[in-house]
């Protein structure tokens, strides 16, 4: 701990060996930062400049791309700073904010999701009524309540969090995660009733909408002709597979901030890394 104007800061201790590695570590973290801002800024133009583009399919598809970005934006400069630098600290405002964006940007993508797969489920097992339940004012608010629902749920922890005292100044995380919690002296039970409410609502009822329209599509399908079952192989298999991969980074986020600490430092930072590199 260190206090300079009266500022409390952390120690980020998840790094293995980053004074010998320095130089290796921000090559690797700096070309793939850039080949998500470039890659995904390049669709994004794409879906933007095209008019055939603007349906909500694809705004959906937008939308994911710039939390990918944004959510890459939240943890890759600060990597990079502390691999260039001989201590690993954040101030504990920053590393908050850090974590209300991180777990707002990230937790947007199963309401995003869900949209997609409500998008998906008119687009097939609806086709006529489409164009009437999918407008722009619909599409929109799917948006806005995607964005905005995970924000203000983030937002409580974060700013309890902000009055806690504590404990502990050193974070074995490589980014401010909710292993912050365990800087705290006391477990606040507010926190922790509050974490329990935004996993049913940001995670558990989105993937039991998501489940529920794909078994509905694959009724559908079954019973359609052949074309049918490719539009939906073609437009709801990308889906899928975002879906899973994002379930499984986001089980790796839960594991790495609940095992116990006799877990290997190597192993640990293997685990975070998989997080910020696979998004």
């Amino acid at each position: 701990m260190d206090y300079t104007l009266n500022v409390t800061y952390i120690t980020l201790s998840g790094h293995v060996e980053v004074h010998k590695y320095r130089y290796l570590y921000f090559l690797v973290l700096f070309t793939v930062y850039i080949l998500i801002i470039c890659s995904n800024s390049t669709v994004l133009y794409l879906i933007c400049i095209h008019k055939n583009l603007h349906e909500p399919m694809y705004i959906f598809i937008a939308a994911l791309l710039l939390n990918c970005v944004f959510y890459s934006t939240s943890i890759y400069p600060k990597l990079l700073i502390d691999v260039l630098s001989e201590k690993q600290i954040i101030s504990y405002p920053v590393c908050l904010f850090q974590f209300f964006m991180f777990y707002s940007i990230g937790s947007s993508e199963f309401p995003l999701l869900a949209a997609m797969s409500y998008d998906r489920y008119v687009s097939i097992c609806k086709p006529l009524q489409y164009p009437t339940i999918m407008t722009k004012t619909t599409v929109s608010i799917f948006l806005v309540l995607s964005w905005l629902v995970p924000a203000c749920h983030i937002a409580i922890p974060a700013i309890l969090s902000a009055e806690t005292k504590l404990c502990n100044f050193t974070l074995k995380a490589i980014f401010c995660n909710n292993a912050i919690y365990r800087l705290q002296c006391v477990q606040s039970r507010v926190i922790t009733i509050q974490g329990v409410v935004a996993l049913l609502n940001l995670t558990i009822f989105p993937m039991l909408f998501i489940i529920f329209t794909y078994t509905r599509i694959l009724i559908i399908c079954y019973r359609s002709c052949r074309e049918v079952r490719k539009k939906a192989a073609e437009t709801c298999l990308p889906h899928l597979l975002v879906l899973i991969s994002f379930s499984c980074l986001s089980a790796y986020d839960i594991a790495i901030a609940r095992v116990e600490s006799n877990l290997p430092k190597t192993a640990r930072l293997i685990m975070m890394l998989q997080i910020v590199l696979y998004h």
